[in-house]
């Protein structure tokens, strides 16, 4: 069975704190749960969705989510696959996405096109989301509503990606992308210094939705 890529993005501020692959945060205590769970609008179909159910979506661990003028001194990116079994209209783009408390409190979420197996052309945002929930907390998504439904096509790979502006109101923030739970091994890829490239490595995949209608 072919295996989904995930792709990851490393734009090296500091090279003596961002090496060639991407970087994980783990927590080992106990998650503190919100006075609310994952919302799940009715009004929308899943078109893609590897979360768990809404008290426990995805996994404490997670890939971090960075600025370039972050704490963490570089910038990781991170970008989710998903492939439509039917051909639909996004409306709506879900992450695990949470706040690690420094920086402005904000990520930008967006829609793209695949090109041979990492992100190709921006389809729809960015849009920035604010208030994201704490890490280690559970189980709040980033949401990002689109302005205008784009169409995407059964069998075809696309993906989510989140980022922050590279410099200005939001190139500071500081975060992660929960894990799905269960972790899972993949392929994944990697922009360094301007450029996605690939790579194989033992990864888990980044929690996440695509909501829309269906045609």
């Amino acid at each position: 069975m072919r295996k989904t890529a995930i792709v990851f993005a490393i734009a090296l501020c500091s090279a003596s704190l961002y090496a060639q692959k991407p970087k994980t945060i783990e927590y080992t205590g106990s998650v503190k749960p919100q006075a609310t769970t994952m919302d799940e609008p009715t009004a929308l179909t899943k078109i893609f969705s590897n979360l768990g159910p809404s008290t426990g979506a995805y996994s404490a661990d997670a890939w971090l989510l960075t600025g370039p003028l972050s704490s963490a001194g570089g910038s990781q990116f991170i970008a989710m696959p998903f492939t439509p079994k039917a051909d639909s209209h996004v409306q709506q783009l879900r992450a695990a996405v949470q706040y690690n408390g420094s920086g402005a409190n904000q990520v930008n979420l967006s829609l793209y096109s695949d090109a041979g197996g990492i992100p190709g052309s921006r389809l729809a945002g960015p849009i920035t989301v604010t208030n994201l929930p704490t890490y280690f907390t559970c189980c709040a998504t980033a949401v990002a509503t689109l302005h205008t439904s784009v169409a995407v096509t059964a069998g075809t790979q696309y993906w989510v990606v989140a980022d922050t502006p590279t410099s200005g109101t939001g190139s500071d923030f500081n975060g992660v992308w929960g894990f799905v739970p269960p972790s899972k091994v993949l392929v994944g890829a990697e922009e360094n210094e301007g450029g996605w490239f690939s790579f194989a490595a033992g990864s888990n995949e980044p929690a996440g939705a695509v909501l829309g209608t269906t045609p």
